[in-house]
């Protein structure tokens, strides 16, 4: 496989907005569909969320994906069809396994802030398995400056929550300026950056709601400019084989 990277700009993506909610996406979601850019690796959804005071998603269904939610301001009140209630906030890592079908709500319960969070899914190994959901914070991880392994399903990998594909890993990591990382090599990766500013070797600066899909990844280093926040989806296969 060829290496290859290649900048999604934030102007490029496709938007939803209504009075409430603007929502960026990276692939087709929705209403808006582009066969040319429906996923990256195994990465299906990649929206980037602001959610009103007092507003939110109705309750609504899902079916075999594994959803990821990342706050990175306010709080996000999520509660399902089979008993989960859970306030998301800022360096909480949470994970639904929607499985045989589950229903549930994400609401923004604050009467004066906005919620911003990145949601992302990915399709689970097996399908029609029974729903579960998971969280645990990792705040103080996340001011090491270093990348944080958030959610996995890498045999042998240690994570902050588990992931039913046993192909994928979430990273993430808070930079504080002049702060570096170095990308995890892979066949696909996929680098988001929700909040900041960055250099990344090679390729020059990315602004913030700018991404990276990669194939064939090497061990790039990653350089903040301003204090930034960074996601990371870590592939070892892709939709279809």
């Amino acid at each position: 496989m060829p290496a290859t990277a290649e900048i999604r700009r934030a102007a490029d993506r496709a938007v939803t907005t209504t009075s409430w909610l603007s929502s960026r996406h990276s692939f087709s979601f929705g209403h808006h569909y582009d066969p040319d850019n429906t996923h990256h690796g195994l990465l299906l959804v990649n929206n980037d969320d602001l959610v009103a005071p007092g507003t939110g998603f109705d309750t609504h269904p899902h079916r075999d994906m594994e959803i990821v939610t990342w706050v990175l301001q306010g709080e996000l009140t999520h509660q399902d069809s089979t008993g989960n209630r859970g306030v998301i906030y800022p360096g909480l890592a949470q994970r639904m396994s929607a499985g045989r079908g589950i229903l549930h709500s994400e609401k923004n319960d604050s009467a004066t802030k906005p919620v911003h969070f990145v949601q992302m899914w990915v399709i689970p190994d097996e399908t029609a398995s029974s729903p579960s959901y998971q969280q645990h914070d990792i705040d103080e991880e996340l001011l090491s400056c270093d990348l944080v392994t958030i959610a996995s399903g890498i045999p042998g990998r240690d994570a902050a929550i588990s992931l039913n594909n046993r192909s994928a890993a979430l990273h993430g990591a808070r930079l504080s300026p002049g702060a570096a990382v170095h990308l995890p090599p892979a066949p696909y990766l996929h680098l988001y950056l929700p909040r900041g500013r960055l250099t990344l070797e090679g390729l020059g600066d990315l602004e913030e709601g700018d991404a990276v899909r990669f194939t064939g990844a090497d061990e790039r280093r990653v350089t903040a400019h301003t204090s930034s926040e960074v996601l990371i989806w870590e592939m070892h296969a892709k939709l279809g084989g």
